[in-house]
């Protein structure tokens, strides 16, 4: 008989980690999403919705009733991730295995201030200077003091998920020039002011300097036989360079040691200059993973079930040094 995943609210590029959890042959994957269309529903096996507001506690009570209706084996969350991972205990009562490490360093790590506050004291890891407000007047003079010795400043809410509030402050994005400019994530200080103005106090803003080298996203996975560690390094365009810098593989070994996650994560490091410095850990796999495995010839999904299932597996990193990327097509909903 085949073990039941379920994955809940999982972004669009999860398809892929669906697909590869499903090569096996072992699994019958459960989607839920609160999107009538989530791409997901198309290769699951069965898929439901999710309610779309509700407290924490109604939340977790949905989560447990739904891994007891469901007969589901491993549950991977993603949708409020940090909280089901407090109440981990409560679905191992139902003999339910959850893909989420214990809430004590996962509450650390997905507050992006209290994860720079941990990292900034282990020795050998760079942590880029940054501010913490909430007000306006504590933001001007954050970006003051980190405009007078960095090019550009930038920042985001403290708790965010994928960049979505990322902002780089850029004065220069008017005019002609700026029609070249790619803008989503581009404001003028002036409209900044204008819209924090709105707020006599918002949610916390990370607010740091530019970190203008590459970006390295590393995919990794402890297991008995090591650490699965796959470093892409990204771009602007579509696509990403696989690279076993042995400089990046040490710091993100040291990172590992440091917060000991047994299930999938994503680390983070951008380059000032000839610093490698960190920028997050994501305590679950990433939206590109399915890159990582696909370069490396290593399927990190069914690696990660299977160690969570007490059924460890051999795996072997092809440590080619390639180019990637990735296509879109299609998907017809009837």
């Amino acid at each position: 008989m085949k073990k039941v995943i379920w994955l809940n609210h999982w972004f669009s590029t999860a398809y892929n980690i669906v697909s590869m959890l499903k090569e096996s042959g072992e699994f019958w994957v459960i989607g839920s999403n609160e999107q009538e269309f989530s791409v997901l529903k198309e290769i699951c096996d069965e898929w439901y919705s999710e309610p779309d507001k509700c407290s924490d506690e109604e939340y977790i009570d949905f989560c447990l009733k739904f891994c007891d209706e469901h007969n589901v084996n491993v549950f991977m969350p993603h949708r409020h991730l940090t909280l089901i991972s407090r109440f981990k205990d409560k679905f191992e009562e139902i003999n339910v295995k959850v893909m989420v490490d214990d809430y004590t360093i996962i509450s650390i790590l997905n507050d992006k201030k209290a994860s720079y506050d941990y990292f900034k004291n282990v020795e050998g890891i760079h942590v880029p200077d940054y501010y913490v407000v909430d007000k306006l007047e504590d933001f001007l003079e954050a970006y003051k003091n980190l405009s007078d010795k960095y090019r550009n400043v930038c920042f985001k809410f403290v708790k965010d998920e994928g960049g979505k509030s990322y902002r780089l402050i850029d004065n220069h994005r008017k005019g002609y020039a700026a029609l070249f400019k790619k803008q989503n994530t581009r404001m003028t200080l002036d409209s900044v002011i204008e819209a924090l103005s709105e707020k006599e106090v918002f949610s916390p803003i990370m607010v740091m300097p530019f970190l203008e080298g590459d970006e390295i996203s590393i995919d990794c996975l402890k297991t008995d036989s090591g650490n699965i560690m796959v470093p892409r390094v990204k771009s602007t365009a579509r696509f990403e360079r696989i690279s076993y810098d042995k400089d990046i593989l040490r710091l993100c070994t040291l990172v590992l040691d440091n917060v000991n996650l047994e299930c999938p994560c994503n680390v983070q490091f951008k380059y000032m200059g000839d610093v490698p410095y960190f920028l997050e850990i994501n305590t679950r796999m990433s939206g590109g993973v399915h890159m990582t495995c696909k370069a490396a010839d290593v399927n990190i999904p069914y690696v990660a079930v299977k160690k969570l299932m007490g059924q460890p597996v051999n795996w072997l990193i092809n440590e080619r040094e390639v180019v990637i990327s990735q296509v879109e097509v299609p998907l017809f909903f009837e």
